[in-house]
């Protein structure tokens, strides 16, 4: 069992920056890949980016690229998302899941935490 919980959220200026934190705990060996992804109001789930927890590989969405970087700390078991440039279309929930190695698949999610970007 793994469970993650996101920090970091606020309210900032469109070109401002955020830095989300997502803490990971329980079996946090059996982590396979970290993802972040976001919910806007209307809107589906979207994927974000995301990254391998041991060979630290990195996947973006093309609409955060070059604005948005995602790091881990493994020793700390945190991932982190580091939003620059925001744009008023960021704003959203951002939710952090953990895919385990023995699903491939992201069965483990946050609570979410907003993300409000002011025009």
């Amino acid at each position: 069992q793994v469970q993650v919980a996101e920090s970091g959220g606020g309210l900032v200026q469109a070109g401002g920056s955020l830095r989300l934190t997502c803490a990971a705990s329980g079996r946090t060996s059996s982590v396979h890949r970290m993802g972040w992804f976001r919910q806007a109001p209307g809107k589906e789930r979207e994927f974000v980016s995301s990254i391998m927890w041991s060979g630290g590989t990195t996947t973006y969405a093309d609409s955060v690229k070059g604005r948005f970087t995602i790091s881990r700390d493994n020793a700390k078991n945190t991932v982190y998302l580091q939003m620059n440039s925001l744009k008023p279309e960021d704003m959203a929930v951002y939710i952090c899941a953990a895919a385990s190695r023995e699903t491939l698949k992201y069965d483990y999610w946050g609570q979410g935490t907003q993300v409000t970007v002011s025009s």
